[in-house]
């Protein structure tokens, strides 16, 4: 697997929901980490996919990922879905092409975070992985209902082919160096909450 290219990635946030994501495993690191990658994906124009599952009946997105999403500048494009996989929604490979126009799957980077690790988020990775995107795959902003379903998921995933990676590597990839014009507000957003 490459370093991500800010140029080539596309965030996709899969399922964040109300009722699901206050039941998995630290759902607080989770929106936390998920809340950065929409900021950092503002600040280095990466476009922005958001998806729902079933949300007449799981909830909408959560408040705070929602009003990070809606405030975003660059590009975003929104799913509502009923297949678990978002690869099962003829929808998302038009929004993936809609990202980013030109780029056939093989060029594509898809950061992936969201809910659930052992449903939605496995089934979607290992379908885009089966259709030759390079999969990045945050385990800080990935979760499921308990410690194991997620542990195992992870590891399923990697094991065909994801790289596990996490948010923070994620931003310095895409900045790539410190003369970047946007590394000061990466750092700055990167020192939050620390002491």
């Amino acid at each position: 697997m490459a370093l991500l290219d800010a140029s080539r990635s596309i965030l996709v946030v899969i399922d964040l929901q109300g009722k699901l994501v206050h039941m998995v495993h630290r759902p607080a690191m989770v929106l936390e980490a998920t809340r950065r990658l929409l900021r950092l994906a503002d600040l280095f124009q990466v476009p922005v996919v958001l998806t729902e599952q079933y949300p007449q009946g799981i909830g909408p997105t959560e408040s705070s990922i929602q009003a990070a999403f809606d405030g975003l500048s660059t590009p975003t494009f929104y799913l509502e879905k009923t297949s678990f996989g978002c690869c099962g929604d003829p929808g998302f490979e038009k929004l993936l092409r809609a990202a980013r126009p030109g780029l056939e799957p093989g060029n594509r980077q898809i950061v992936v975070a969201g809910i659930e690790a052992q449903v939605c988020v496995n089934q979607t990775v290992l379908e885009l992985l089966a259709s030759g995107h390079e999969v990045h795959l945050c385990w800080d902003a990935v979760s499921g209902r308990g410690e194991e379903h997620r542990r195992h998921a992870l590891e399923r995933m990697a094991a065909a082919g994801a790289t596990l990676t996490n948010h923070e590597s994620v931003a310095f990839e895409w900045c790539r160096d410190k003369v970047h014009p946007q590394f000061k507000a990466m750092s700055a957003i990167m020192k939050e909450g620390q002491p």
